[in-house]
């Protein structure tokens, strides 16, 4: 009953759309993540179909102050997507006169019964949007209900539930339809193998010198690495050009399995080195797996980019260039990021289980959530430990809250909690949260975290 009240108000959302003067242009307001922009790029689609006009903005969260500013143009169609939930009422007080939908999987602030605003969130139902459909899922559905030749845009869906972390050796109940859907329509193919990132565009020795799960012995080490592939009689050359994974044979793939499981025998899981890989039947290089292409994605938007991962979305071959030209250097922010905490391991708040990291100016705040989850499972930290980082850009501080491990917590909860006593404003989801909170206010926030901190992290 709850995912069919669910499809129902995708369908009202349909309906009310098919009510708009499509000679007003549309305002897009989206989520700068992978997610954000696999959604956005499907809206955009719609709109082209339906020879509509619109102007796009891609934010890192939703402040009162933006939605402010969105209030004060001359639109009278506003869509937020994968984003807007969480500050539904606030959208609904600040928009009065317009035609707002907000078609979001995140937590919901406060219901409202403005009439003019089309909330369209599984949330409402009793579905977790966290796990069961992404934002761009949902978009996906309106698109498809709104006209059936959208059916194959199926696969941008699944490549935004990907990217939010959404599959765990297959999808639940919403996401799984969409992925038959794509299956069905010769979008996606599911096979079966190594869980590496980089199969279709890194180096086979460089992929395996940094993987994860990491293979002892080798991890970080070239020359080790080259010798570990030697040893088992797989050439990492082809002449004068490095072998991918997915170059190799099916016997070589084999030796390769059993040579890594050995070398993790001493591991928990040793044998945990297999996944789902989904690949995009009409894609090749980078593009090909599902994973690699979510990732551009991100990285095109942390890097404010986000016009080149719609367009690779929509299958523009000159802007997927440039997004794979973007994702180097998105790479080279991670490393500077990484080397930066590496170096200053001295300088963060340390607690039983937690740990507060405010890099300041030291690294971007777009990239403070990636530093956050990078940290929350490199395996250094104990279960159930919480990792908040920080970072400036111009006009705030951008804070991101992970946990090692799902342990139940939400931490929404605890960033809510965080900013209801520190200000500040509070979105996210259950095991990824975060809030925008002013540059002056860090010092009094980071004492406030500190206490919300300890207690959510106290041994009951």
């Amino acid at each position: 009953m709850k995912y069919q009240k669910f499809k129902d108000s995708v369908k009202e959302a349909v309906a009310r759309f098919r009510q708009l003067d499509k000679k007003e242009p549309a305002r897009v307001i989206a989520h700068l993540d992978a997610d954000g922009i696999a959604s956005c790029s499907i809206l955009v689609k719609v709109f082209n179909s339906e020879n509509m006009r619109y102007s796009i903005s891609i934010v890192p969260q939703l402040t009162t102050e933006l939605i402010d500013s969105f209030a004060k143009e001359k639109y009278k169609n506003y869509f937020f997507v994968d984003i807007g939930s969480g500050r539904l009422k606030t959208i609904a007080d600040r928009l009065i006169g317009k035609n707002v939908f907000i078609f979001d999987h995140h937590g919901i602030e406060e219901e409202t019964k403005n009439p003019a605003v089309v909330h369209v969130n599984p949330n409402v139902y009793g579905i977790d949007g966290g796990r069961e459909i992404s934002g761009s899922g949902i978009v996906y559905l309106f698109a498809s209900e709104l006209d059936p030749k959208n059916i194959d845009l199926a696969h941008i869906a699944i490549v935004g539930a990907i990217g939010d972390v959404q599959e765990d050796n297959g999808f639940e109940k919403l996401n799984d339809e969409i992925l038959q859907t794509a299956i069905e329509r010769d979008l996606i193919e599911v096979k079966r193998g190594f869980k590496f990132f980089g199969t279709y565009s890194k180096p086979i020795h460089k992929l395996l010198q940094y993987c994860e799960p990491k293979i002892p012995e080798i991890y970080g080490d070239e020359f080790r690495t080259i010798e570990f592939l030697q040893e088992l009689g797989i050439p990492h050359r082809n002449g004068y050009e490095f072998r991918k994974l997915c170059d190799l044979t099916d016997a070589e793939k084999k030796k390769l399995a059993s040579g890594i499981i050995i070398k993790r025998m001493n591991e928990e899981k040793p044998e945990d080195i297999f996944a789902n890989n989904y690949l995009l039947v009409r894609e090749k290089g980078a593009f090909k797996d599902v994973r690699e292409f979510s990732t551009i994605l991100n990285a095109c938007g942390r890097l404010q980019k986000a016009s080149l991962g719609i367009g690779a979305c929509l299958g523009d071959e000159k802007l997927k260039r440039k997004a794979i030209e973007n994702l180097s250097i998105y790479k080279k922010e991670i490393t500077g990021a990484l080397a930066w905490f590496n170096g200053n391991l001295d300088s963060f708040i340390k607690g039983d289980k937690y740990m507060i990291i405010n890099a300041e100016n030291n690294i971007l705040s777009t990239i403070a959530g990636t530093l956050g989850s990078i940290l929350s499972k490199s395996g250094n930290y104990e279960k159930g430990t919480l990792i908040m980082t920080m970072a400036r850009s111009a006009d705030f501080t951008k804070v991101s809250l992970r946990i090692v491990t799902d342990v139940g917590i939400d931490l929404r909860d605890i960033v809510k909690e965080i900013t209801a006593k520190a200000g500040g404003e509070a979105g996210g989801h259950k095991l990824a949260a975060g809030a925008i909170i002013s540059r002056e206010n860090e010092e009094n926030f980071i004492k406030v975290a500190e206490e919300v901190l300890k207690k959510f992290t106290k041994a009951p």
